[in-house]
């Protein structure tokens, strides 16, 4: 059976253009690809469309509509996964309408679908003392103890994602003065992000124990499992999850339910606000594309928000209460004349 014109521009797409011509990170592509793997799904299953026989022509503004209600509907999906999806969808008619121009009103149809609202979450973020508390858990007399607290406490330092910390190589860390590392997030993004003199000196340490200082193992990756394979995703999430419920069980005032390995950048972020630091600053420092995102730390911290209003009050407000308010014969002439 000949291939559709969808089948071809999907697989050139996904395969092409998104990590060739975009630079899409691989975990983006995944996404993406998850996203049309649920459409022809949601095709086959509901629709009773063989997914063979999808053309271009089949893919309506009223077929995507009705697959967006059915992931909320029928696999229970949030409004921002519903948003997800829908930003891939997007993605893949904005690239459609510049190949096949014929097709032009229908891209544009679809690229009309709007986002939906969300509820603005809270951002949760730790204070310096329940950081602290999580970074003294790890055994230090045992070598996964020791790799347990490099990689804690790089994450806080760095404000790093938990990918990006997976996918570091020991070319990317650079100990010489001033240090750095090299971190390469969304997008294939790479920024720089300097360490701070303690956590420098643990990954030295580290490096040095585990034999990676040499230039021939520039490629290995920095943090491995038991396997020598580098660590997943998952496999940071676990590491984190054990040091917080011991930390938790020692201080449970200072340690929150529910605590992800993005808590620590947004953590960091918040201490780097609260310190003073510009948000131009922490927006290049987290690797933001837009201020906007580094925005919502400020619109989250309530303390900063207080502190400024006192300071408002202070300014505004009279030390001494006015001469009128002392005058009683003044006071009661106005109260009379309400009456």
């Amino acid at each position: 059976m000949k291939p559709t014109n969808f089948a071809y521009h999907l697989t050139t797409y996904l395969s092409k253009y998104l990590p060739g011509k975009a630079g899409i990170s691989r975990n983006t592509v995944m996404s993406y690809r998850d996203t049309f793997s649920l459409l022809l799904r949601f095709c086959s299953e509901d629709k009773a469309v063989t997914i063979e026989r999808i053309t271009l022509k089949t893919l309506t503004k009223e077929l995507i509509d009705e697959f967006l209600i059915w992931l909320e509907t029928q696999r229970g999906c949030t409004v921002s996964t519903r948003n997800q999806r829908l930003a891939a969808i997007h993605s893949f008619f904005r690239y459609l309408q510049l190949e096949e121009p014929g097709h032009l009103f229908m891209c544009q149809q679809i690229l009309a679908i709007p986002m939906k609202r969300t509820a603005r979450r809270a951002i949760h973020y730790l204070t310096l003392d329940a950081i602290k508390t999580i970074l003294k858990a790890p055994d230090t007399t045992c070598l996964m103890g020791r790799r347990d607290l490099v990689l804690l406490s790089l994450m806080y330092d760095t404000g790093a994602r938990v990918q990006e910390v997976a996918d570091l190589t020991v070319a990317d860390v650079r100990l010489e003065n001033p240090p750095t590392i090299k971190l390469t997030g969304k997008g294939n993004r790479s920024r720089l992000v300097p360490l701070m003199t303690p956590t420098a000196k643990l990954l030295d340490q580290y490096l040095s124990e585990h034999d990676l200082k040499h230039p021939q193992y520039g490629s290995c990756h920095v943090f491995q499992n038991r396997s020598d394979a580098k660590l997943t995703r998952a496999g940071i999430t676990y590491i984190l999850s054990k040091y917080v419920e011991a930390a938790r069980v020692l201080h449970p005032e200072l340690i929150p339910k529910k605590i992800s390995p993005h808590c620590f950048r947004h953590s960091k972020a918040m201490h780097l606000l609260q310190s003073g630091v510009n948000l131009i600053y922490i927006r290049d420092f987290l690797g933001h594309v837009t201020i906007k995102t580094t925005e919502m730390y400020a619109r989250a911290d309530s303390r900063m928000k207080r502190k400024a209003l006192e300071n408002a009050h202070q300014i505004t407000s009279p030390s001494k209460m006015p001469v009128w308010q002392q005058n009683h014969s003044l006071l009661k002439w106005l109260k009379e004349l309400g009456h």
